[in-house]
């Protein structure tokens, strides 16, 4: 039901929020302890705030109403920004972070490591390349559990 509620969703409201300019980050549809929770994650070139994230759920609430995409199963609409720490997952997030620290986890241990950090060197569909003391490592995108960015204060 999860991914049949994600594909609709997807399909038919992402280009709507699009449209106004935001990016969808990410979407979920999962249980949380106050039930069933729609989450939309949106960024833009600017950041997004709360009144961006209230602009959004507005303009899609009556829309997700008129498509029904869980059958009538109560559910609970949340748009939220995904926050400066969020895992690079998008081209548009590779490319933001180009030249800047990152940290890669791995879904299994290299040479006694499974947590690697450098600057993103390069990415394509296959493989991540960060340099950490002057040394290039080349990643398997396959082979990573997720990768963050490195955030100094």
């Amino acid at each position: 039901m999860a991914g049949k509620v994600k594909t609709i969703v997807a399909e038919k409201i992402n280009p709507v929020i699009e449209e106004l300019g935001y990016e969808v980050v990410d979407l979920e549809y999962v249980k949380q302890s106050d039930g069933m929770n729609l989450i939309f994650y949106i960024d833009c070139d600017n950041g997004v705030n709360i009144e961006d994230c209230e602009k959004v759920s507005k303009i899609i609430d009556p829309l997700l109403e008129e498509l029904n995409p869980t059958d009538d199963k109560p559910y609970i609409l949340n748009v939220s920004s995904p926050g400066i720490d969020r895992p690079l997952k998008t081209e548009r997030d590779f490319l933001r972070n180009k030249g800047k620290e990152i940290e890669i986890t791995l879904f299994s241990k290299i040479n006694g490591k499974k947590v690697f950090d450098g600057v993103l060197v390069s990415f394509n569909e296959k493989d991540i390349v960060i340099e950490n003391n002057n040394q290039q490592l080349t990643f398997s995108r396959e082979k990573i559990a997720h990768i963050v960015p490195i955030i100094k204060f």
